[in-house]
């Protein structure tokens, strides 16, 4: 690990403006992610802002019946909040289905929402890697690549978004408040906060520089039937080789958010039209245009009869 000036900001606006001073800075809370990428010199920030006495470790009501998330909130005091578990279980579940308890408990909301992706090649410095270092191409590719996307992929990345606790939150219609070191602030919906790879797969949200996340915020309950379905290589500690995240009412219709197909969480409200004429006719409008490899062609499958699977288990529910 590389030597690095560790600061402590006291607020939001002074951590965005002391990362704005300081060249090569980086915000750290939890630091899950941040600590593992700095020992492996992937992330080498000259400064580290500790944003954990900026007091942004709140959950609350909010006047619309929805409720903001401070971006500090640990993920386990997330999961268990008696009104998360009631009115967007979606979410509790998509939390407990990510990581282990012990990193459940450092990590927070605003740091899960922009971890780095797990491909293995991200995370080898001996191979090619355009997020890691652009311009060096994508050694995923031509690589093993049964755990990488299949849609919203492009010739520089197949690199998927990791988060569990994100594909719940864009099929909750989340949205991101922000501020920036002139002190201005910003709310992102949650479907334009990560950027799909293009030819700059190394510019992975639409944040400004040295902009804070402060909270995410949740419209009102919408009610129906809440399912995170994740399926992996192993029953625990895993991250996704496809998840689902399905809101379905009982009248047929519903929301319905993809994991570990894409490089953000994967939702086309278009496609919801079809949730009354099935998995299949869902499946084939979420992943149309897809661009599979040959490793991980079955994620299109599984998507449907992961999907299918949730959709009985919703009828059954209700």
């Amino acid at each position: 690990m590389r030597p690095f000036t560790y600061l402590r900001a006291q607020s939001p606006a002074e951590a965005a403006a002391l990362a704005a001073q300081t060249s090569g800075s980086r915000f750290i809370a939890g630091g899950s992610n941040l600590l593992d990428l700095m020992k492996l010199e992937i992330e080498t920030p000259a400064y580290l802002i500790d944003v954990n006495d900026v007091g942004l470790d709140r959950i609350e009501d909010a006047a619309d019946g929805g409720l903001r998330i401070g971006a500090l909130v640990r993920n386990t005091d997330l999961a268990a909040h008696p009104r998360i578990r009631k009115d967007w279980g979606l979410l509790a579940r998509a939390l407990l289905a990510g990581a282990s308890g012990q990193l459940r408990n450092v990590a927070t909301t605003a740091g899960n929402l922009l971890q780095r992706t797990r491909c293995p090649y991200f995370y080898d410095t001996n191979q090619a890697c355009n997020k890691r270092q652009p311009g060096s191409g994508c050694a995923a590719i031509a690589g093993f690549s049964r755990q990488l996307g299949i849609i919203g992929v492009s010739d520089a990345c197949i690199a998927t978004h990791p988060s569990d606790m994100a594909v719940a939150m864009r099929a909750l219609d989340a949205q991101v408040e922000t501020i920036k070191p002139d002190g201005t602030t910003r709310v992102i919906p949650l479907a334009d906060l990560h950027r799909l790879p293009g030819t700059t797969p190394n510019i992975e949200t639409t944040l400004a520089p040295n902009e804070l996340i402060t909270a995410v915020t949740l419209p009102a309950p919408v009610g129906g039937t809440h399912i995170y379905q994740k399926v992996r290589d192993r029953s625990s500690y895993a991250f996704a080789l496809i998840s689902v995240a399905a809101i379905l009412q009982k009248d047929g219709s519903g929301r319905v958010a993809l994991g570990g197909v894409a490089p953000k969480p994967w939702r086309l409200e278009s496609a919801e039209a079809s949730m009354s004429k099935g998995a299949t006719a869902v499946t084939e409008q979420l992943l149309a245009g897809a661009t599979p490899t040959d490793d991980n062609a079955f994620k299109i499958t599984l998507v449907e009869r992961t999907l299918a699977a949730v959709m009985a288990q919703a009828r059954e529910q209700a």
